[in-house]
């Protein structure tokens, strides 16, 4: 009969952080074996359970018998099979291993030939037989890098293991795993619930554990309630919530029973920067921060407790009492930095080691000021109000607010630089620098942000690909995947040229320090980004045409890849890239270099109305180009299907008379490099 399955594990209080995904495996493990050994149904639906103490899941339609299996072993050919009337050894040998004589054996094809073959039957085992081995290995398998011992038993798990439920319906399923026998208690909340919990039935788990136990199984919907209770308290106090979701997730981790509680902290603690406050909250303390509505954080802050009592006061004052020690720290450290000016820190960075082959982050700070200096110049911004942010943009890095809470470099940078009264645009540049941080993330804001941002990421890779830290693999220790696309994103929406401002920042390291072919080697790894980002809004065969003809100034990507599609979609289009795509193989093995095309060695009308098409419409297809209207100018190229086709069809390019085959190769080459002034439209060819 089948029956919904469940399986309990109680443990100690496991890694917040990673339970979900601890969770999500333990289920996904159980639930594919025993589909695989045909428990339970392939659309059968599994429930994943997980809650500090317990990591459970609920499969239905699960059977208690396993049905039994028709098992087909594949022997010798049948041509092979015998040698003059008598078995062959190999056949021989078949029959021994399946326990019978020749004549027992049947044949069958395998697609391929008839082949010996030996049909039995195996007994469905019971699922008691299977489930404790089914446990232990998705046990085994979950991404959890720490294990650890405990008591006098030999077994290993993230944390100390107290119960074990395996319960078919009602019935107990016997079997044993980490040294325990499975049963049908837990226990509920470690403070809320009295003694043992017995789960009746299978089903009936979330709902026993609810009103027996005082826990809320279910991630999902603890991280909902939790949710929902907090968006409750914060819309009382007219405030929003500033967290990420991985707070909620956390959080979510950490209780059985949800509590929302209201706190507070005292005003004068609002003088240092919320971004401080709002990270001491969410990191160290695991509370809610409020924001009133103008996005100023209010003194006041929500936390989830796993505790529900009739008066939470003591609660809420042990959380205070805490969080006042944690805002006394930083109130303290952002006073001290302040006594010293952001920029009277640079001499420490002299002792802080970026790489022991580029040298010192002193020695980077004076690289940065060169390249900021020179991309700002680029973009048409202050040179010198660049190189003065590229100057404080790492100063923060050895100041205590930072040292503390590595989280808020640049950050802080910018308020120490807004208290020593730089330049705004300096300040918001110190800050601004580091963005885009991670993908999705805000560009920096105005011209001198946006140097400093170049220059630092650019740096970055070109310092660490120059002495061969190169990514391999999904090993990228500097992050310079990250970094590459932050450059193009930035690149795509100024028109910078990528491949000068590689040799401005090849040229401020010293002589010999970087690899020769750096440049080139980065703006490839630059392509390679570049095509990776545009994949989620072009076809890829648009992007590798655009991308063929390595366009260093990417601000006219986009427009060019809309072009591309756009001819992409005329009829003609088709027809323009094969012939396109033959042109580049004729090129291809054409011998010596290309020249000029000969009138006069043109004899064929075939050819002689290509050449006058393509001279035609070169000037037309350049002035487009040069106004940078690409659209204009592949439409206009549409037009020469005609008199491609025709000479395709009447023209013998590889001519007995060399002069005449060179010429023909001359006037192919004209052609493919009017086409390819765009892109390279062979590449849009089946």
């Amino acid at each position: 009969m089948n029956q919904t399955l469940l399986i309990e594990l109680l443990t100690e209080e496991l890694p917040p952080k990673a339970l979900e995904k601890l969770a999500a495996s333990f289920a996904q493990t159980i639930g594919d074996e025993l589909k695989r050994m045909q428990f339970a149904p392939a659309d059968a639906e599994a429930t994943v359970y997980a809650s500090p103490r317990r990591l459970a899941v609920q499969l239905a339609n699960v059977a208690a018998l396993q049905p039994d299996q028709k098992i087909t072993r594949k022997g010798p050919a049948v041509a092979a099979g015998l040698k003059d009337g008598q078995p062959t050894p190999a056949l021989a040998g078949f029959a021994r291993s399946c326990g019978v004589e020749v004549s027992a054996l049947s044949t069958m094809s395998d697609g391929k030939q008839d082949v010996y073959a030996y049909e039995s039957v195996k007994q469905g085992q019971p699922l008691a037989a299977v489930l404790a081995d089914v446990v232990a290995l998705a046990l085994k398998k979950l991404p959890a890098p720490k294990l650890m011992r405990w008591g006098s038993l030999d077994v290993q798990f993230v944390r100390p293991v107290h119960g074990l439920i395996m319960l078919h319906g009602d019935a107990v399923v016997p079997g044993e795993v980490l040294g325990l026998q499975s049963g049908q208690r837990t226990r509920g909340h470690r403070f809320l619930s009295e003694g043992e919990v017995t789960v009746a039935n299978a089903d009936a788990y979330a709902r026993t554990l609810h009103e027996s136990g005082k826990v809320v199984a279910s991630f999902d919907a603890r991280r909902e309630l939790i949710r929902h209770k907090l968006t409750e308290a914060a819309a009382r106090l007219n405030a929003t919530i500033a967290a990420p979701e991985a707070l909620f997730d956390e959080v979510t981790g950490l209780v059985e029973w949800p509590v929302v509680l209201e706190a507070g902290f005292e005003a004068e603690f609002l003088r240092v920067p919320q971004e401080c406050l709002i990270l001491t909250m969410q990191q160290n303390q695991k509370y809610f921060p409020l924001l009133d509505a103008s996005g100023k954080l209010m003194n006041r802050f929500l936390l989830v407790s796993n505790l529900e009592t009739a008066d939470p006061s003591f609660i809420v004052g042990g959380n205070e009492r805490v969080l006042r020690a944690r805002l006394s720290d930083a109130k303290f450290f952002f006073e001290q930095d302040q006594k010293a000016r952001l920029d009277s820190r640079l001499p420490r960075l002299a002792n802080v080691v970026y790489h022991n082959k580029i040298g010192s982050l002193l020695e980077r700070v004076e690289r940065l000021q060169s390249i900021a200096g020179a991309i700002a110049h680029e973009l048409g911004a202050d040179a010198a109000l660049a190189a003065r942010a590229a100057y404080l943009a790492k100063a923060d890095l050895v100041s205590d607010m930072v040292g503390e809470f590595p989280e808020l470099q640049g950050v802080m940078g910018m308020y120490y630089a807004q208290h020593d009264g730089e330049h705004a645009e300096v300040a918001a540049a110190v800050e601004g620098h580091y963005h885009p941080r991670f993908a999705g993330d805000t560009l920096p804001e105005g011209k001198i942000a946006t140097a400093v941002a170049l220059a630092d990421k650019l740096e970055t890779i070109v310092g660490i690909w120059g002495i061969g830290l190169i990514p391999t693999g999904d090993k990228d220790p500097f992050a310079l995947r990250r970094a590459a696309l932050g450059v193009v994103r930035m690149a795509l929406e100024a028109d910078l040229d990528l491949k000068a401002l590689l040799n401005i920042v090849v040229a401020a390291f010293p002589a010999g320090k970087l690899s020769a072919a750096v440049a080139d080697e980065v703006f490839g790894f630059m392509m390679d980004r570049l095509k990776n980002f545009l994949a989620a809004d072009y076809k890829g065969d648009e992007i590798d045409a655009v991308l063929a003809q390595a366009p260093s100034r990417l601000a006219e990507v986009r427009a060019v890849l809309s072009a591309v599609a756009a001819f992409k979609a005329l009829p003609e289009a088709a027809a323009l890239a094969a012939a396109n795509k033959r042109v580049k193989n004729i090129l291809k093995k054409a011998e010596g270099e290309v020249g000029a095309v000969n009138p006069a060695l043109l004899s064929e009308a075939a050819e002689q109305a290509l050449f006058a098409a393509v001279e035609q419409l070169a000037p037309q297809v350049d002035g487009k180009f040069a106004a940078r209207d690409f659209a204009a100018a592949l439409t206009q190229l549409a037009s020469l299907r005609a008199p491609v086709d025709a000479f395709f069809d009447g023209v013998m390019v590889m001519a007995d008379d060399v002069a005449v085959r060179n010429n023909r190769i001359a006037l192919l080459a004209r052609l493919a490099g009017l086409f390819n002034r765009v892109a390279d439209i062979s590449l849009l060819a089946e």
